[in-house]
């Protein structure tokens, strides 16, 4: 808002360069089992793999890098939002197909999320906990021949 109280009309720009800006996170889960199911599946379509395994937690990363992590507790994490990078539009789709398939439940399904950007191709699901999990591949151009998603998740 500008200091008259109106909102400021943003443009939209590609969004296709980021810099880090957290390290790391963790998902406190009920059922450590159905949620290692859950992620390590769909992880696995953008490029993460199980690093570290505890009796009361996984860490997922690339690289070696630990950068997302599962640890049963309570209370459990609820109603956040977390998005992973993925590789490519096919990246996306396989993360949407592998996390349905293993106990979530659709949020908003793969296309161009034209709110954010017309690069922005993206999936998203509520995992075990109703926690909003997103994949993103932000293009390098436009992106054409894909559904447009004219709302947010």
């Amino acid at each position: 808002m500008d200091r008259g109280g109106a909102l400021r009309t943003y443009r939209l720009r590609p969004v296709t360069t980021r810099r880090i800006v957290v390290d790391h996170v963790l998902f406190v889960v009920h059922d450590l089992a159905a949620s290692r199911r859950l992620y390590t599946a769909a992880l696995a379509t953008v490029g993460y793999a199980e690093l570290h395994v505890e009796n009361n937690g996984v860490a997922y990363g690339a690289n070696g890098m630990d950068d997302f992590a599962i640890s049963q507790g309570s209370p459990v994490t609820s109603a956040a939002h977390v998005a992973f990078d993925a590789p490519g539009r096919e990246a996306v789709d396989a993360f949407f197909a592998s996390a349905l398939a293993n106990g979530a439940t659709v949020r908003g399904e793969p296309g161009v999320w034209t709110q954010y950007s017309d690069r922005y191709y993206a999936a998203f699901v509520n995992d075990l906990h109703g926690n909003n999990v997103e994949a993103v591949w932000h293009a390098p151009e436009r992106i054409g021949n894909a559904p447009l998603r004219l709302s947010v998740p």
